[in-house]
């Protein structure tokens, strides 16, 4: 009985400690053969490789093994072209100028129908322009345009918020929540403001002790209070936020055309 207690013990422990995954890419974006790319992962604040490839005739494939699920970035040698999560499972890649999905898992679909969502309203905010030209090439009265675009604006702005707020509070206590949350708020300095606010309030404790998330609301609070005179303005050391070289490419950056 010790022996078969100490076998599924021991399996058990193998099982939790390592995954791996099978990355299967495709892409014709010209010229992309013989570049490496790369997928690269934070390790503390570092942006380590985590695996590397060589691509021949527009297919590229990773595998390995991880002890936990992670998201990564895809690199073309030095530049960021998509999110992936690094997880158990085989992953499939594709993207041309236009395009780029990462799928074939269950935190890679959830992610990848999250872009492309935010991707579709971020295209209807840009042609907005698009729409402002043209009426004032059609000699519209631009008081009833700008008005109506605002409208229009106004709209998917919100569509956008509550799109990027949904999607952090269903994943609070994966990976993909602290992620997308890392992309809205990744500005040069932290801040908290109404929106974080209401977030924190429904946050469970895994989201609020995510490394990224903690240092951040750490850096913000401490923001606020140097502002409100309730506190120093020595900086909060081993922050990984400003100047983040890990920052993952956001959707906007994934829709433009790659080199």
């Amino acid at each position: 009985m010790k022996k078969i207690l100490y076998f599924l013990c021991t399996a058990a422990a193998l099982a939790s400690c390592s995954s791996s995954y099978n990355i299967q890419g495709t892409s014709d974006v010209q010229n992309l053969d013989g570049h490496m790319m790369y997928i690269k992962a934070l390790q503390g604040n570092e942006l380590k490789n985590i695996d590397s490839c060589d691509v021949l005739h527009g297919k590229f494939a990773f595998r390995g093994n991880i002890d936990t699920v992670k998201v990564g970035t895809l690199f073309i040698n030095n530049e960021g072209v998509m999110p992936v999560v690094l997880e158990e499972g085989d992953i499939t890649i594709k993207f041309n100028t236009a395009k780029q999905t990462c799928t074939g898992t269950f935190l890679n679909d959830k992610l990848n129908d999250f872009i492309e969502q935010y991707n579709q309203i971020t295209s209807q905010i840009a042609d907005l322009s698009h729409q402002e030209a043209q009426a004032m090439m059609d000699g519209k009265d631009m008081t009833v345009v700008y008005r109506d675009l605002q409208k229009k604006s106004d709209s998917l702005t919100g569509e956008s918020d509550s799109l990027i707020t949904t999607f952090i509070e269903q994943n609070f206590d994966n990976v993909l929540g602290p992620f997308v949350f890392r992309m809205v708020t990744n500005t040069e300095i932290p801040m908290t403001n109404a929106w974080i606010d209401a977030l924190m309030l429904k946050a469970t404790e895994s989201f609020k002790n995510d490394r990224y998330v903690k240092a951040f609301m750490d850096e913000a609070n401490h923001n606020q209070a140097v502002m409100t005179g309730m506190d120093d303005p020595t900086p909060i050391p081993d922050v990984q936020t400003n100047g983040n070289t890990a920052t993952p490419p956001t959707p906007n950056d994934m829709a433009k055309p790659q080199k």
